[in-house]
């Protein structure tokens, strides 16, 4: 029996290693690049097929800082999002003129009117905001539970495929504080250059049957992009 005990228990510790290891593979495949900057085309798409395109430009820096800037359409032009170190978010809205810093509770909101919430779009690493736990090991993928850190956080777990031999992301399945799947992510990577990079992201909100999509075109890595690009002034276009 004690002999059963030590190995259950080195067992237990081998996998939680193991599942530590591989989400930290993860972060460090998806976060390689020392920056990106992109062209971004969001598609959402309602129960009933109809879908709304908008466009924005991305730009990366590092583990934890990162830009949106919505170009089309003319509605939603120069709304802006910056994500900063220690969990700092800002939002810009023209209507408003200046920056506003986004709350812990407002971070479970949608992102922009996309199924995607800004927790969702945070730019700390996975390691760092979850705990994880390896489910199965199969044939292509592996399996990881992931349990938020933060009580803040609006979900209960998220079960995550991480593809088997380069590590990046497949799927993953969002649960609520009720235990129940409310959205699902699936993930299409595609290499450039010396990086992988995700090429196309679909979030599909399950009870509104509503999905969106992103698809990232004209990326470019490590440009050296200056620090200054990452600022709140930055937020606010300089007057004509």
């Amino acid at each position: 029996m004690i002999i059963s005990v030590i190995f259950f228990t080195e067992n237990f510790t081998l996998n939680a290693q193991d599942a530590v290891t591989l989400l930290q593979e993860m972060d460090n495949l998806m976060l390689a690049p020392k920056d990106k900057q992109g062209t971004v085309k969001i598609i959402l798409t309602n129960k009933s097929g109809k879908e709304k395109v908008r466009e924005a430009e991305m730009k990366q820096k590092g583990r934890d800082k990162r830009l949106y800037r919505y170009t089309q359409p003319e509605s939603q032009a120069g709304i802006a999002t910056l994500s900063l170190p220690d969990n700092i978010m800002w939002l810009y809205m023209p209507a408003f003129k200046k920056p506003k810093k986004i709350s812990l509770l407002a971070k479970s909101q949608a992102f922009t009117g996309t199924d995607f919430s800004y927790e969702d779009m945070e730019s700390k690493s996975y390691s760092e905001r979850y705990t994880p736990t390896l489910l199965n090991t199969n044939e292509d993928t592996y399996e990881l539970e992931l349990i938020p850190k933060s009580e803040k956080s609006k979900y209960s777990k998220i079960i995550l495929n991480i593809d088997k031999v380069n590590y990046y992301p497949l799927t993953m399945e969002y649960f609520n504080k009720g235990n129940q799947k409310i959205k699902e992510a699936t993930y299409k990577y595609q290499k450039t250059g010396n990086y992988w990079n995700a090429g196309e992201v679909t979030m599909t909100n399950l009870k509104k049957e509503h999905s969106t999509k992103i698809v990232f075109t004209n990326i470019i890595f490590d440009q050296d992009l200056s620090d200054d690009e990452f600022t709140v002034e930055n937020l606010v276009p300089a007057p004509e």
